[in-house]
């Protein structure tokens, strides 16, 4: 029984590898791009962070340097979100992602039942998604992993039932007082 030639196929598989991660670059590129029109700021020089919290969620947007031009965009942006989440308009990440984003659906039938709150952060902002309502509250962690999925963003689950052992680090996270928890 012949032995089939093992260089020949380990290259094939390398070239069959670098062509589908640049796939996968150039899909992450263009929502990159589709998010610096839709945000106003470079993808690139900023950070997105996505975090669920028992309540709900919360959105954070802040520049990597002090550009206070880009600041102050971030929080023009995000306080334009906080209103059209509040109206049951999510079109803009609709644009980003080009698809409709897992659990904006519900969370725009049962906009009444969601609070959205904006604050500063220091080099940008965040809007926090809270609600009592299970339904919606199962919405919000969709749309969160979707987002954190879809932008290679942090954030996670930031509350005590993901604590599951020893070998995990708590960082205190600047000004708004939350916890993110870093496996």
């Amino acid at each position: 029984m012949p032995i089939l030639p093992t260089r020949p196929l380990l290259l094939g598989m390398l070239v069959l590898s670098v062509a589908c991660s640049r796939k996968g670059d150039s899909a992450f590129a263009a929502l990159q791009e589709r998010g610096k029109m839709a945000m106003g700021v470079d993808q690139y020089a900023s950070a997105h962070q996505f975090d669920v919290l028992p309540n709900g969620g919360r959105i954070a947007l802040e520049m990597s340097t002090d550009d206070g031009l880009a600041i102050a965009q971030i929080r023009a942006h995000l306080k334009l979100i906080e209103h059209a989440f509040q109206a049951g308009d999510f079109s803009t990440p609709g644009f980003v992602h080009m698809r409709t984003m897992p659990g904006t659906a519900v969370m725009s039938q049962k906009r009444d039942l969601i609070a959205y709150t904006y604050a500063d952060l220091p080099r940008g902002g965040e809007v926090r998604i809270t609600t009592a309502d299970p339904e919606s509250l199962a919405a919000i962690r969709d749309f969160m992993a979707a987002q954190r999925g879809d932008h290679k963003a942090t954030g996670g689950r930031s509350f005590a039932p993901m604590i599951r052992s020893q070998s995990m680090v708590a960082t205190s996270a600047s000004v708004s007082g939350w916890i993110q928890v870093k496996t």
